[in-house]
């Protein structure tokens, strides 16, 4: 039985950020929740809620501009922790209250080896030598689960994994056995299957050592397996709080309603995905089941063979061959999607490239109406690139900063002779601009000024304006909050219907390749290990690769484990 003694308790919390010399914004207008001894609560909401900002006031990490408001309070151990002094609260961090961040490669010193790392925690708030700190780091890196903890003891943050490096990030988190572990969005970055692994560790490093723990995310999916408490945040409020079984099956907010229907599900594929403004304005929400295009005639694309090998140095003048794709074979029909899925290394990025001519196939094959595109030259591939676009993964590194929306949509015109003057160009980018649902003044702003949900948006728009016949998604969605993501699925859905558009979905998130893709490709280790109709490897998994995928998926209540 969890413990219903508070361990911090948040009350009347008002943070608000000084801008200009005139101007300040408000991020967190009166909040109030408890922390209980001994139990995960999970702070739930979109970019922008004011969930990290609530989280960092715990330990007072927020930036110099920050104003935190008069009779805010953050109670732990019977004293305020907004007003205690710097002293007494450098003893605290790491110590009774630690955090886990969302990049653990920005928040790891590339200088020093990991266990120097996790060592100066326990030098500094335990006293220990530093013999005596190593060995408790060698101890610490085995408990969060590190392969070969004695020889990764000495590796430097580059030299692990992702998901190695949010292991250190834990091990120096915990190092000190704190009271409170702020997770905040530790996940996020992560493949499904790392992202499972970091989840179930956290878990369980909260029922051994008792600790208690808040989870920030905006994955309800992820929250429902492993919280006790779940608060809901948005524009700077508390919308609803609750143990997470009645927020789950007897949501009271409109709000937190939307945020647990907008993200896709393994058992139902509605025509549309639920928005948030469905549920906030009242909207019918729809139930009809998508139907795939048949795949008839010839494919669009078939690609037989495609492989690609980088030669990397090895030593002072030898080399080795890594093959980042060994031999795909996959065909693409007109208005389909092809799902590309896999972990961060699996080679699906690099099919995508190769596909797109951004990077040259060693060898194999891609044949587009009868031509081969890895034997043309550039001016030979000129016509296909504007048949061929691409989606990146960031929406804020994709768009150049320098350039209105206006010069971003009408230079790639420009550039392919799209249009006869520059007045019908602009005109096109208008209508563009209004088909992936941006207001036309839009057109004279720059990216900066824009979300990333919006960002995204003119990316795609981006895309249209040469016309395509064939969109790679790569990774498109997944740096998205999941209703914006829902927005920006359904786009690509209406356009695809509109158009005739086929996709090459590329995602490590199955749940959303399972709502856009007919067909899918798994690849691990730059190899196909299956393909097929989406639903019938959903339903019967054949590879073992493919069916712990499926299991890494969140599932919400369903996926929970009670103690």
């Amino acid at each position: 039985m969890k413990s219903m003694t508070n361990l911090i308790s948040v009350q009347d919390l008002r943070v608000s950020f000084r801008m200009s010399k005139t101007y300040t914004a408000e991020a967190v207008k009166g909040v109030s929740f408890d922390i209980p001894a001994n139990s995960t609560v999970a702070l739930v909401g979109e970019s922008g809620s004011g969930k990290s900002v609530t989280a960092m006031s715990i330990m007072r990490l927020l930036p110099e501009n920050a104003i935190v408001g008069a009779g805010s309070k953050v109670i732990y151990g019977g004293r305020d922790l907004l007003t205690a002094p710097i002293e007494d609260l450098r003893a605290l961090r790491g110590k009774d209250i630690s955090v886990v961040f969302q990049d653990p490669m920005s928040s790891l010193n590339p200088v020093f080896t990991v266990g120097e790392q996790i060592a100066e925690v326990l030098r500094i708030h335990m006293g220990m030598n530093p013999r005596q700190a190593l060995d408790r780091a060698l101890e610490l890196m085995t408990e969060v689960g590190i392969p070969n903890p004695k020889q990764r003891l000495n590796a430097y943050p580059h030299e692990l994994s992702g998901g190695q490096q949010q292991r250190v990030m834990i091990a120096i988190a915990i190092a000190c056995e704190p009271k409170l572990l702020i997770a905040d969005e530790p996940t996020t970055a992560l493949d499904v299957t790392v992202q499972r692994q970091i989840t179930d560790l956290i878990a369980k490093l909260q029922e051994k050592h008792h600790m208690s723990v808040l989870f920030i995310s905006h994955d309800l999916g992820l929250v429902g397996e492993i919280s006790d408490q779940v608060i809901v945040m948005r524009h700077g409020q508390v919308r609803e709080t609750g143990d997470v079984h009645t927020i789950f099956n007897n949501a009271k907010d409109s709000y937190t309603q939307a945020l647990i229907a907008c993200r896709p599900k393994l058992d139902d594929r509605p025509k549309r995905l639920p928005v948030i403004d469905d549920f906030v304005n009242g909207r019918p929400i729809e139930t009809e089941q998508r139907v795939s295009l048949p795949a008839v005639g010839a494919p669009l694309v078939k690609v037989d063979g495609l492989r690609k090998d980088y030669k990397l140095k090895k030593g002072l003048f030898g080399h080795t061959i890594f093959q980042a794709v060994k031999n795909a074979d996959f065909t693409l029909h007109k208005g389909r999607t092809l799902g590309v899925v896999g972990e961060s290394g699996s080679g699906k990025t690099t099919v995508g490239m190769m596909l797109t001519r951004l990077t040259d196939a060693t060898s194999g094959s891609i044949m587009f109406e009868g031509k081969d595109l890895t034997n043309l030259n550039a001016d030979q591939m000129r016509p296909y690139r504007s048949r061929i676009q691409i989606i990146f993964q960031n929406p804020y590194a994709s768009l150049n900063p320098r350039f209105t929306i206006a010069q971003i949509l009408m230079e790639p015109m420009r550039i392919h002779k799209i249009g006869k003057d520059e007045d019908e160009r602009a005109r096109m980018a208008l209508t563009l601009l209004e088909k992936v649902g941006l207001p036309r003044e839009a057109f004279g702003k720059y990216p900066h000024e824009f979300s990333g949900g919006q960002r995204q948006r003119i990316a795609i728009a981006r895309c249209l304006s040469m016309k395509p016949e064939i969109i790679v998604c790569d990774e498109s969605v997944s740096a998205l909050d999941v209703s914006v993501q829902a927005t920006v699925l359904n786009l690509l859905l209406d356009l695809q219907q509109e158009f005739g558009l086929s996709y090459v979905f590329i995602s490590h998130d199955l749940a959303v390749v399972k709502y856009m893709a007919d067909d899918i490709l798994v690849m691990s280790q730059g190899e196909v290990v299956e393909r097929g109709l989406a639903e019938d490897i959903y339903r019967n998994p054949q590879h073992a690769y493919t069916k712990q995928l499926l299991a890494a998926i969140p599932k919400g209540l369903a996926g929970r484990v009670e103690a």
